[in-house]
């Protein structure tokens, strides 16, 4: 009787479980999808050895600092607007208290391609005109200022030297490690000088897998830009007003800046929101040229002539450059919530 009372017992348990597996069983409900959110807000800051612009330093190769803020909004995960600010330290002949950026584009994306379309503006407040004559070299009146303040070597620059460029941008992402991009900026007058400047160059980027340093959680990349800047010709405030020895001029009414290749190299360490980068820099740019085109407060006479650098007057704010960057980068929504 045991026997057959057990067997009854697990042919009722058998039988329950087959019932069970063929009884409805309700849904579980699923979880809403998160809501889109289209605002969004980027900011960071940085610490360099060097403020290098296009191959040319912007702080005579001392240190600068910078910051930017930058709010976001995203039309859907295809299209953002975006408008931003910036301010980075600076050390201009004209002694301007340092440089703040204003800009603001759009950024559509259509499968690996990444567009960037928008508009920058360079302001450099606070600066002083050096000229040190009432008149320019084609008779141009100056004012009380320029005429009163001048600099050593004989170079000159505006009071106010701000500029806007409009630009665009496409980056062609071709797999999780390697990205290539062209860029191209131009402005109708380069640092207030009169003289247009358009700047194009292309990129590239390699960065390594997650786990080139293992589970530490620092990444790696390396990066490089090659670009030319072609640049038109100043007003006469840079004019010269005589000709150098064995080269062409005088030309009082304006220079035509040389045109210039600019290229730069990096290694980049990242973990979290913090970078490191390491990068050459370097231009081909003559002493003599990048004298006439930069103004640079602290170059000497070095025999380095040119037809638009008469004084013989040399620079080397565009030579050969070693930078290293200490940044952070944080969006709010990523960082924050």
């Amino acid at each position: 009787m045991k026997k057959v009372a057990l067997l009854a017992t697990a042919l009722a348990m058998v039988t329950g479980s087959a019932f069970a597996a063929d009884m409805p069983v309700k849904a579980l409900k699923a979880l809403p999808a998160p809501a889109f959110e289209p605002w969004d807000i980027a900011f960071g800051g940085a610490i360099m050895s060097d403020y290098i612009f296009r191959g040319i330093t912007q702080s005579n190769h001392k240190p600068s600092v910078a910051a930017y803020f930058e709010p976001r909004y995203n039309v859907n995960k295809d299209l953002q607007l975006y408008a931003g600010v910036s301010a980075e330290s600076i050390s201009f002949p004209n002694r301007a208290a340092a440089e703040v950026d204003i800009y603001g584009g759009i950024r559509p994306t259509f499968g690996a391609f990444a567009f960037d379309i928008g508009v920058w503006g360079y302001l450099y407040p606070g600066g002083t005109c050096q000229y040190g004559a009432p008149f320019d070299t084609a008779g141009n009146p100056l004012s009380a200022e320029c005429a009163t303040n001048f600099l050593l070597n004989g170079n000159v620059m505006k009071k106010d030297v701000s500029f806007f460029e409009v630009y665009g941008k496409v980056l062609y992402t071709i797999n999780d490690n390697w990205a290539v991009g062209v860029n191209e900026y131009y402005t109708p007058s380069f640092l207030n000088s009169g003289a247009w400047g358009d700047y194009v160059s292309i990129t590239a980027k390699y960065t390594a897998p997650s786990t080139v340093f293992g589970s530490s959680g620092v990444g790696m990349y390396v990066s490089g830009e090659f670009g030319r800047q072609f640049l038109g010709t100043s007003d006469s405030f840079y004019g010269t007003g005589f000709a150098a020895p064995g080269f062409g001029g005088p030309y009082p009414n304006g220079i035509k800046y040389a045109d210039y290749n600019t290229w730069n190299i990096g290694i980049g360490f990242t973990y979290k929101v913090f970078t490191l980068d390491l990068r050459y820099s370097d231009t081909d740019l003559s002493k003599a040229n990048c004298n006439a085109f930069t103004s640079d407060y602290t170059a000497g006479f070095n025999g380095s002539f040119s037809n638009i650098n008469p004084t013989g007057v040399g620079s080397n704010w565009c030579g050969a450059a070693g930078i290293a960057k200490l940044s952070f980068d944080l969006t709010a929504m990523t960082n924050l919530k």
